[in-house]
């Protein structure tokens, strides 16, 4: 059974469904990620330990330490100075999660594929795009720390730039798994289909969806959402006059947040409106489902958006709308390569 085979033996069927299961783990691990942001729990943990850090503190002692390492950080001193011990537990409680998960998936990515490439089962090919799906994960873990220590030094939260960096990096880990498991899985039912070439339009789309991503990013790590919580004015206005400027102008696209807001506002609209396009041209090609679901995800999306902004970013909306987006990127994947398929 351990003994390493002398042909290769490609098994595509199964390596894409291993793909799409550590894609659903990523899937959550976003989700986890956004309710870390929006409970401020992601400075509750101040050391980065790979290994000892997946046990959880087991008595009091182990949580009074804990806790004294958390009461060292500006966010602390400076915004959560009253936090007792049990509430300390309840942020430390989704950052924990959100760093296991991290574990979970390094585990269910390396160890599989270790074993995959012991018995020579991965076709010809993937077996470096399969190991550069695994760099890119470790290269998020250390984003993921680097971000953390961007709020442990003077100011009592993580850069909303390292964010965004730590958020895109877990949606293309996401929208890349997917991809090589939708091409496996054509290998699979055809062992001669090569893999398929993304169409231009879907290219334009994945380019703007990911930038509409950058400035979520930044609307949450400046929270940006609770500048105007109205639709479609921002308060009064369409943009608000008086709001203060920052020089030189480009800063105000990644560092004001009134700015922020308005862009993410409105740049899902043109998002939207490509994506439809793609939508089309999936139904013209005769691919009802994969249309239905791209232009039903962007409508869902925007909706959420909208609501989010209207609720006062509740926990639960904005939450939802983080997790959308990742299943909007899943859609136009999943479209892009059908059409792909059927132009091939």
């Amino acid at each position: 059974m351990f003994s390493r085979p002398a042909a290769a033996r490609p098994r595509p069927a199964a390596i894409s469904a291993w793909l799409l299961v550590v894609a659903a783990l990523v899937f959550l691990m976003v989700v986890v990620g956004g309710i870390t942001r929006l409970t401020e729990s992601g400075l509750s943990m101040v050391r980065w330990e790979p290994i000892s850090g997946a046990i959880p503190p087991l008595d009091d002692a182990d949580w009074q330490a804990e806790f004294d390492h958390y009461r060292a950080t500006p966010q602390y001193r400076i915004n959560n100075s009253a936090m007792t011990l049990e509430d300390f537990k309840t942020i430390f409680f989704w950052e924990y999660v959100h760093r296991l998960l991290g574990r979970l998936i390094g585990l269910a990515f390396a160890l599989p594929l270790l074993w995959f490439w012991w018995r020579r089962a991965i076709p010809a090919g993937y077996g470096w795009k399969l190991t550069g799906l695994l760099a890119l994960g470790g290269l998020q873990g250390a984003i993921g720390w680097w971000m953390v220590a961007s709020g442990l030094v003077d100011v009592p939260e993580v850069s909303h730039i390292r964010l965004a960096v730590h958020l895109l990096t877990a949606l293309l880990i996401f929208a890349g798994l997917i991809w090589v498991a939708l091409d496996l899985r054509a290998m699979a039912r055809r062992p001669s289909a090569p893999p398929v070439r993304m169409p231009l339009l879907a290219i334009w789309a994945l380019c703007l969806l990911f930038l509409q991503f950058l400035f979520g990013a930044y609307v949450a790590g400046l929270e940006a959402g609770y500048a105007f919580n109205s639709w479609p004015r921002m308060g009064d206005e369409w943009f608000p006059a008086e709001a203060p400027m920052l020089e030189p102008f480009l800063r105000n696209f990644a560092d004001n947040p009134v700015m922020v807001q308005f862009v993410h506002r409105w740049l899902a609209f043109v998002v939207a409106a490509l994506v439809v396009w793609l939508g089309t041209r999936a139904w013209s090609q005769g691919l009802r489902s994969e249309a239905t679901m791209l232009v039903g995800a962007v409508v869902i999306q925007i909706l959420l958006g909208i609501l989010t902004l209207l609720s006062g970013v509740q926990i639960d909306i904005a939450v939802a709308h983080q997790g959308m987006a990742a299943l909007l990127l899943a859609a136009v994947i999943l479209a892009a390569h059908r059409l792909g398929e059927r132009k091939a």
